[in-house]
């Protein structure tokens, strides 16, 4: 006897606006694009809150993928999602999304965690082998896009794309939270509040009574400034070009504040000066790899420990003297603060609620989806440190 199958309703193509980016370092334009359903193991969200990442500025200034739709920061609803049936004639189907259901709040993720590869397993990493971070401006499973204008394909970035009303990201790449949660204020977490706390705890693991100098305060720095204060460091020393920047950093951790312009010694040195001997931890989070070779010298022989988190707009190749790590000195990367999203994520939005973290003071601009360019220019002129883009009216 053959059993047939139940008709279920396949989600629609969706209309709805997005900024696109259709050269680099030109303003973005709302268009009107086109959002394909979900594929397996995907989800389709209607995008509530994203907030512009240092990142994001610095791939639409440099980067040839175009015209594309920027983004990552964001936070929303889980709208249509694709599940694959399974029934006893079936001889084999991929595993469908089972986490996920209409009108869940997500943090979407740009990179993610799909638990079962070799670095998912090995409890050492958060660099999925399968969800890992997504340079070519296509979709994970099937290096297509879900987005279109007249049938040509706009590509996504790091796989999220948020800055359109409705978008589509891999179910591995978002995090479901409390419904009770803010969702204009948690979107931070989705990169730069969570990827500064997790430096300073998990790839630099800052120790009591330490000393921490931070090249860059910026949210990313800042955040690492929160992180080393919360674990007990006794020197938190910011270092930045913007004069503006000294003042504010006090309320995140930062304890002295130098601006290389008004130094006539090398910074390192006095950085030296002030820790006697050079800082236990530093952290460039710039994104100019000719500072990472400065933030090594800034710290100690024996142990003196260098993050680098920033990423580099030109020159992506790291120098430094190799006497510099015969003295002991050691240099590691960080992508996410070394969180594992799905993972990790839900303590920290946990943290939040209990407010043993700062998010909301990051918070610096609120703009309608329509002022998309102004918050561009914001972080371009140094004048903001967050600026949440309000995609609902």
């Amino acid at each position: 006897m053959q059993m047939s199958l139940p008709c279920v309703k396949q989600p629609d193509v969706i209309t709805c606006k997005a900024a696109v980016a259709w050269e680099a370092g030109k303003p973005l334009v709302i268009e009107e694009v086109n959002v394909n359903p979900p594929q397996a193991m995907e989800i389709r969200i209607k995008v509530v809150c994203t907030s512009l990442c240092r990142s994001d500025i610095t791939a639409w200034e440099s980067q040839a993928i175009f015209p594309r739709i920027f983004g990552h920061e964001a936070t929303g609803f889980g709208l249509e999602v694709i599940r694959e049936l399974f029934f006893r004639i079936v001889e084999s189907v991929g595993q469908g999304v089972t986490e996920f259901t209409e009108g869940d709040h997500v943090l979407t993720v740009f990179i993610g965690e799909c638990g079962k590869c070799r670095q998912c397993t090995s409890g050492k990493s958060n660099i999925c082998e399968v969800l890992g971070l997504e340079r070519r401006g296509v979709m994970h499973c099937d290096q297509r896009t879900r987005f279109s204008i007249n049938g040509e394909p706009i590509y996504h970035y790091c796989a999220v794309s948020s800055f359109s009303e409705y978008t589509v990201v891999h179910s591995g790449c978002a995090v479901k939270i409390s419904s009770v949660v803010p969702l204009e204020k948690v979107c931070l977490l989705s990169c730069g509040v969570a990827a500064g706390l997790g430096a300073a705890w998990n790839v630099a693991d800052i120790s009591n009574g330490s000393s921490v100098v931070i090249f860059g305060l910026g949210t990313v720095g800042l955040s690492v400034a929160q992180g080393a204060k919360l674990r007990g460091a006794s020197q938190i020393i910011g270092v930045d070009t913007n004069p503006e920047k000294g003042e504010n950093a006090k309320a995140f951790g930062i304890t002295a504040f130098i601006n290389p312009h008004d130094s006539k010694d090398p910074i390192q040195q006095v950085i030296k000066n002030l820790t006697d001997g050079g800082a236990d931890y530093s952290f460039e989070c710039i994104g100019d790899t000719g500072m990472v070779t400065t933030a090594l010298q800034a710290c100690c022989d024996g142990w003196g420990l260098t993050v680098t988190l920033g990423v580099p707009k030109v020159k992506p190749e790291v120098t430094a003297h190799y006497g510099i790590f015969l003295t002991g000195r050691t240099l590691k990367g960080s992508l996410f603060g070394g969180w594992k999203p799905k993972s990790d994520l839900p303590s920290l939005v946990d943290m939040y609620t209990k407010k043993e973290i700062q998010v909301d003071e990051y918070i610096t601009h609120n703009l309608p989806f329509e002022d998309v360019n102004k918050a561009f220019n914001l972080m371009r002129e140094g004048k903001c440190l967050r600026c949440v883009i309000h995609m609902a009216k």
